[in-house]
């Protein structure tokens, strides 16, 4: 590795052939070993290579050659679908290698269960059973435990040599030593040890494989089903497949239509921008701005349909490139994976070294040649840390449950580790703070409403997307007379859309409403009797209703709070979280909010786009937490130390958050943070059982005779120890949630 290169250029590929997280750290040693490469790094559950440096030594061709020389294949970064292609792919053989491990290893169990319990007394036919147990091992062996021998091989030429290696010669080990002592005539074989050994870690890595195939739905819903687009080619209006769209082609739109093109306007329309901006209410764009793919086109100003230019095409969108840098900030290691790549790196060559320093140091000891060999083998069975490798799980696992007995589901339960360290919690703001739904917090009236009111203004909103008007309408609708507002809908007559201001509605009366904005109704000559200042309202959506005799009504719309917001950052502060609102939507809105849920000023940031709020959100105390609802919000997701996603997310934000919550509010993140924290101490603790059974064991095994049958019984009596401790956070009592208790 060159120390010195300039780290100005970076580039994103796909590793195939990876077994495990030995195999992505050997790709890393020698990708960092490269001439002109500053930094690499190798995202195991998602198969992507991160390398920076000089950009001639960044090019495919350069690379590559050097890691097919291990055994594995950099090519260029691979398509979501693709990815979860393969991950399938590598279920299945999974499942197939382990279902040869359980069939032919359990007849191999038995007959060595059988010789161990004295079960079969004559001599001859206990020796019958040693070599039907060494039958039985062989499909496990030569097939089961193939990709293990392969794996510890490839990072053995890649000069870092992880648990794989310890693995097979493991196993290889327990087999050579059987078959030598079945040759002798004895009956005490391994053969259960080498299967025991590649059951159960076949079992771990079809675990893994499977909460990668998960991982990657975090993608998939980042992408956009492909679908048909509308083209103007030719002077013809036709239908065409997304990918044959061009560059600076016309594509048409109709309401209702989700974009799957990035472009620039030819005519004016309303737009939900939500799944980009996080703005809580529509935007009314003219033409020449720039429009996404994700955007929902609502209405067309004075026609049926839009027409827009296209700027990117599938793969170049802005869409993609939140894609691609959700999966660049995966690659990026946090401390506590370096600290794990560290002792990976050197906890197999340590036990490589013990178990060859036991052979003379057994044989000056005055040991037999068979007892010397023995002695071997049953350091490296002590050495594979399966208590180390449940330490963590189990405690995790553990506190996965109470979580979700309290209403939060964690997709990844390592994030616990991440959030017990957690000293910022950020929010989003409509969705998650907020419910997204509008309502009238503030209306005022010309004089006294009529009767028919409410209905008139059931008729005027129902039929609109806008959600503005749905407040109007909910508002309206508590009249609860269903049967009046049916009747009143069919009242109107006419209904014309004024794009950008409002609507005219014509009611079968003869009476006329003018419904919109402030200004659009005062350009109209429109005189306001009431109130037409905001004043304390300034934050809220106004909306003006005015008749043929002037003004009517003036309401004040807002998104408030979910009932548990203030009371939840209340908790969160007393605990000495700092806590901040980051969104995409206007100053005003975002103030009210941060003052309605407890939040100063200075923590509530507003109109700040989905590249801005993953950038504002790395300036936080680290490591952070960050609840988002919204496809604007993936990258905070992926750049904050653990992702939380609410009860109503989009699917975008729940598949690339780690944990979700299964109930409205966020209360569910105050809960999670405290069980975070129990987690952590029972983690820890585990750990150190772990260090002090690995370090006591090996000192037993180097100086006295310990067979391999008792070094794994060793083992099973360390993981129950740590099982066991882990599971009192299961059993413990569930605590009152702090969040509740605060209010």
């Amino acid at each position: 590795m060159s120390d010195n290169a300039p780290a100005g250029q970076a580039a994103l590929f796909s590793l195939h052939g990876m077994w495990c997280t030995s195999c992505a750290l050997a790709v890393e040693g020698v990708l960092k070993r490269a001439p002109g490469v500053a930094q690499a790094s190798v995202h195991y559950p998602t198969a992507t290579v991160y390398v920076q440096g000089e950009a001639g030594a960044l090019a495919l061709a350069t690379l590559a050659p050097r890691v097919s020389r291990i055994g594995y294949r950099l090519g260029e970064l691979e398509a979501v679908q693709d990815a979860a292609e393969r991950l399938e792919k590598e279920g299945r053989y999974l499942s197939l290698r382990l279902g040869v491990a359980a069939v032919f290893g359990m007849w191999t169990m038995l007959a060595s269960i059988l010789i161990y319990a004295g079960a079969v007394q004559a001599g001859r036919i206990e020796l019958v059973m040693a070599w039907i147990s060494g039958a039985f091992s062989l499909p496990v062996v030569l097939y089961a435990g193939v990709p293990f021998y392969r794996a510890g091989f490839r990072t053995l030429l890649a000069r870092r040599p992880g648990m794989d290696v310890l693995v097979s010669l493991g196993v290889l080990g327990a087999m050579t030593v059987s078959v030598w002592l079945l040759a002798q005539g004895a009956v005490e074989v391994y053969f259960d040890t080498a299967v025991m050994l590649i059951a159960l870690l076949l079992v771990g890595r079809l675990a893994e494989t499977l909460c990668r195939q998960r991982g990657l739905k975090a993608f998939e819903a980042l992408t956009l089903a492909p679908a048909d687009v509308t083209l103007e080619r030719e002077g013809r209006i036709e239908s065409h497949p997304l990918s044959a769209a061009r560059l600076n082609e016309v594509q048409r739109l109709t309401p209702g239509e989700t974009l799957l093109l990035d472009g620039e306007l030819m005519s004016a329309g309303w737009f939900d921008t939500a799944t980009l901006s996080g703005e809580s209410v529509p935007r009314y764009l003219v033409a020449g701005q720039q429009v996404y793919a994700g955007y929902r086109f609502l209405e067309a100003d004075g026609e049926t349909a839009l027409r827009l230019r296209v700027g990117a095409t599938p793969g170049e969108r802005r869409r993609d490139r939140l894609c691609e840098q959700m999966r660049l900030l995966q690659t990026q290691k946090g401390e506590l994976h370096k600290l794990a790549d560290r002792f990976a790196a050197w906890l197999s060559p340590v036990a490589l070294l013990l178990a060859l320093i036991t052979l003379p140091v057994a044989f000056i000891l005055g040991a037999s040649l068979e007892e010397t060999v023995v002695r071997a083998l049953s350091v490296l069975v002590v050495a594979c840390p399966c208590a180390v490798g449940l330490a963590v799980p189990l405690a995790t696992l553990a506190g996965s449950d109470q979580a979700l007995q309290q209403g939060v589901a964690l997709r990844d339960p390592a994030a616990f580790e991440v959030l017990a360290r957690v000293r910022a919690v950020a929010f989003d703001k409509t969705g998650t703070l907020t419910a997204g739904r509008h309502r009238v917090i503030h209306a005022e009236f010309r004089n006294t409403l009529s009767s028919g009111f409410n209905h008139k203004l059931v008729a005027a909103t129902r039929q609109s997307e806008h959600p503005l008007a749905q407040g109007l309408l909910r508002w309206a609708s508590q009249s609860g007379d269903k049967k009046n507002d049916e009747q009143n809908a069919s009242a109107v007559v006419r209904l014309e859309e004024v794009a950008g201001a409002g609507r005219v509605i014509a009611f079968e009366s003869g009476e006329r409403w003018w419904m919109g904005s402030a200004k659009w109704l005062g350009e109209r000559g429109v005189t306001f009797a009431g109130s037409n200042q905001q004043g304390d309202y300034a934050f809220a959506s106004q909306v003006v209703l005015a008749d043929e005799l002037g003004w009517l009504a003036t309401f004040y719309l807002a998104d408030p709070p979910v009932a548990d917001a203030r009371v939840s950052l209340r908790a969160l502060q007393e605990q000495g979280y700092l806590t901040a609102l980051i969104s995409g939507d206007r100053q005003g809105a975002v103030s009210w909010l941060g003052e309605q849920v407890g939040l100063a000023p200075n923590a509530c940031y507003a109109q700040r786009s989905p590249e801005a709020k993953a950038r504002l959100l790395a300036g936080l105390a680290s490591p952070a937490l960050y609840v988002g609802d919204g496809v604007n919000d993936t990258l905070c997701l992926a750049a904050a130390g653990v992702g939380v996603a609410p009860m109503q997310a989009s699917d975008a934000a729940r598949e690339g958050a780690a944990a979700q919550l299964l109930r409205p509010g966020v209360g569910g993140v105050v809960e999670l943070l405290r069980l975070a924290r129990r987690t952590r101490r029972v983690m820890r603790q585990n750990l150190a059982f772990s260090a002090v059974y690995n370090t006591l064991a090996l000192g037993l095994v180097i100086v006295m005779a310990v067979p391999p049958l008792a070094a794994v019984l060793a083992m099973a009596a360390s993981s129950l120890s740590v099982t066991l401790n882990a599971a009192r956070l299961a059993w413990a009592p569930v605590e009152a949630d702090p969040a509740k208790a605060s209010s």
